[in-house]
């Protein structure tokens, strides 16, 4: 089964062509087969897209944009619906494919409704939670001993300071007795 994404190449919109990168460095990333087709430059392509969007999936003015996601003839869906899918984690599901061998049993996944990847998101996110603690921690230890050396430093200086206008006094003193 390949995942063919219809895509144009020379796309004027900024917009579509995030969109297209987003679909395309995702699947690359993520080690999943899948095939570009550029709809701007094969008018078999674009037709082939057009017709197997389903109706309702259809924008307002009947026109699918890419990126639009197949596998194999099986429509996935559009960007909107990839995005989705990807932000809750069915992304394999989406694209009608079996999650990974390397990934740890998604019998226990779908028990748990929790897949591997969430898994990680969230001892990422606690492991990035410690190390902001620990950081803001450091952070304010350092302000503090900086503080502390501040006012050490004032301290010293202004000792400094009583000594040398003493020093500065004796001589002018002995200038006034003579």
């Amino acid at each position: 089964m390949v995942i063919k994404v219809f895509v144009a190449t020379s796309s004027g919109s900024v917009a579509i062509r995030k969109k297209q990168q987003e679909v395309v460095g995702f699947l690359e990333a993520n080690k999943i087969d899948f095939k570009e087709l550029d709809i701007a430059g094969d008018e078999d392509n674009r037709k082939w897209m057009r017709e197997n969007v389903p109706g309702e999936k259809k924008p307002q003015n009947g026109i699918p944009l890419p990126p639009q996601i197949f596998n194999e003839e099986q429509y996935c869906g559009d960007f909107d619906s990839f995005f989705s899918a990807k932000e809750e984690n069915i992304i394999y599901s989406f694209l009608g494919l079996a999650p990974p061998p390397g990934s740890k049993g998604t019998e226990k996944a779908e028990e748990s409704g929790e897949n591997e990847a969430q898994k990680e998101d969230n001892e990422d996110a606690g492991n990035l939670a410690e190390s902001q603690e620990k950081n803001e921690e450091e952070a304010e230890t350092a302000t503090e001993e900086t503080k502390e050396v501040t006012e050490e430093g004032a301290e010293g200086d202004g000792e400094e300071e009583e000594a040398e206008q003493g020093e500065e006094e004796e001589p002018g003193e002995e200038e006034d007795d003579s």
